[in-house]
């Protein structure tokens, strides 16, 4: 990928408050592990040679998914004008451990940077046409002002970090 679309994506990110790591498979578990706050659930990597921690509740109960601190989630791409991220759903239902815990860890690799939101329109047309389901675009932490000063985590996490797997 060109470095023009991570740059910007980076910087996107830095507006948001949203924290951006890079890292490569071979190091990934060294460099997630020390984001991690306990209790933590995730969604299975789709990466090769990418896995998560033992730690890392895979197939929450709701329970565990409430008291989680983090979820970890695959993004499937990344939009780099606005720093956000889509996760996809599937028919497992992975979306709330994006959702529910306070932080969101979004893992996404390098070359699923899109530049722009047409760019991204015609990935997601991709996706619907070849049923790959519902997805999430995700902008920073979720904040709101309806009923006065900014309030964030009022709709899913307060924090949000984006670690990019620069060899993907």
């Amino acid at each position: 990928m060109s470095a023009e679309p991570l740059t910007t994506f980076e910087s996107s990110l830095d507006e948001l408050g949203v924290e951006f790591v890079q890292t490569t498979s071979d190091q990934f578990e060294s460099t997630l592990t020390p984001l991690l706050d306990m209790p933590t659930v995730g969604t299975p990597l789709p990466f090769e040679n990418v896995s998560l921690p033992d730690a890392v509740e895979t197939d929450p109960t709701v329970q565990e998914l409430e008291a989680a601190e983090t979820g970890v989630t695959a993004a499937g791409y990344g939009i780099a004008d606005y720093g956000s991220v889509i996760i996809q759903g599937g028919p497992d239902g992975e979306e709330p451990a994006s959702l529910y815990a306070d932080e969101h860890i979004a893992v996404i690799a390098g070359s699923d940077i899109l530049p722009d939101m047409d760019a991204t329109f015609d990935r997601l047309a991709e996706d619907i046409r070849s049923d790959a389901g519902q997805a999430i675009i995700a902008t920073g932490p979720s904040a709101t002002a309806d009923m006065g000063s900014l309030v964030k985590g009022a709709h899913g996490p307060m924090d949000v970090t984006v670690v990019l797997l620069e060899d993907k």
